[in-house]
C-alpha cells in the first residue's frame, strides 16, 4: 500500500490556513493574530458586530488586500505563491450588492472569461444559469429589469463562470426578502453539495448562520474570538459571544 503524502492530506482538510495575521491601516489594528483553519468542502459562516473586521478578512483571502505581518495559506500554498489573477479564479468572492454592469444577463455572465480574452459558450452559460434558478431568463434580457434576488443569482453565476475552489460571501442575502433569501440558501447549499465548493459566508443572521453553516467563526474587535461546529452559537464559552448573541452588541 503507498502511503499518501501528508501535503495531500493538508490540502484535502485546510481550504485556507491563517497564522497570526495582522492587518492595519495607519496605525489602526482591523485584524489582530487571525489563526485558524477553514475546513475544505464545508460552510463556514463568520459572524460579529459591525467593525468586527470580516470583510477585511475576506479581502486577505482573495489577495485584494495583503496582511501586515502574518501568513495565508490557500490550499496549502503560500498566497504569495499565486499570480493575482490565477488566485481570484480559485478565490471567487460575491458581495452585498449585486453590482452589474450595464447591458444583458449575457453581457454580465461572459465578464469574466471576456477579461481574459476568452469565449463563453451558450451550454455552459446555460449551464449555469439553470444552477442558480434564471433558467428561464433569456440571455438578452436586461440586468436592470431583473429583481433583486435575480441579480444576486446571477452574481453568482457569474462567480462561478471560473469555477473557483473556494467561494466568499459577503452578507448576499442581507437586503433580500425572506423568499429570496431562502432561494439563495439552498443555491448555495446545492454549490456545496454538488461540487463540493468551499463557502465562507459572511452573514449578520445568526439563525442564518445556524441553518447553513457546518462551522462559525465569531469575530470581535479585529479577533477570531471563538469558533466551532455552528451549533456553538446556542451555547457559546466566551462571555462576549454571548452578550452578541443575545442582542447585547452590535
Amino acid at each position: 500500500m503507498v502511503e499518501k503524502d501528508v501535503t495531500d492530506l493538508t490540502v484535502e482538510k485546510n481550504a485556507v490556513t491563517f497564522e497570526k495575521v495582522d492587518y492595519s491601516v495607519e496605525g489602526i489594528h482591523i485584524l489582530q493574530q487571525i489563526t485558524g483553519e477553514v475546513a475544505a468542502g464545508n460552510i463556514t459562516t463568520v459572524v460579529g458586530p459591525s467593525g468586527a473586521g470580516k470583510t477585511t478578512l475576506f479581502k486577505l483571502c482573495n489577495g485584494l488586500q495583503s496582511p501586515n505581518s502574518g501568513s495565508i495559506y490557500i490550499q496549502n500554498h503560500h498566497i504569495d505563491s499565486y499570480d493575482p489573477i490565477d488566485l481570484r479564479r480559485k478565490v471567487g468572492i460575491a458581495l452585498q450588492n449585486a453590482t452589474m454592469i450595464n447591458g444583458t444577463i449575457w453581457t454580465n455572465l461572459e465578464l469574466p472569461l471576456k477579461l481574459q480574452s476568452k469565449e463563453l459558450s451558450e451550454d455552459r452559460a446555460s449551464e449555469l444559469l439553470n444552477l442558480v434558478g434564471l433558467e428561464e431568463a433569456a440571455f438578452q434580457k436586461k440586468t436592470k429589469d431583473l429583481s433583486g434576488g435575480q441579480q444576486q443569482k446571477l452574481s453568482i453565476a457569474r462567480t462561478l463562470v471560473n469555477q473557483p475552489d473556494i467561494l466568499l460571501l459577503d452578507e448576499i442575502t442581507s437586503s433580500l426578502d425572506s423568499v429570496s433569501r431562502q432561494d439563495i440558501e439552498e443555491l448555495i447549499a446545492n454549490i456545496n453539495q454538488e461540487y463540493g465548493t468551499t463557502i465562507l459566508w459572511i452573514t449578520h443572521n445568526l439563525q442564518q448562520a445556524l441553518d447553513i453553516g457546518d462551522d462559525t467563526w465569531v469575530m470581535m474587535d479585529g479577533e477570531v474570538v471563538e469558533t466551532g461546529p455552528s451549533h456553538f452559537l446556542k451555547n457559546p464559552k466566551n462571555d462576549r459571544v454571548k452578550q452578541f448573541v443575545r442582542g447585547e452588541i452590535e
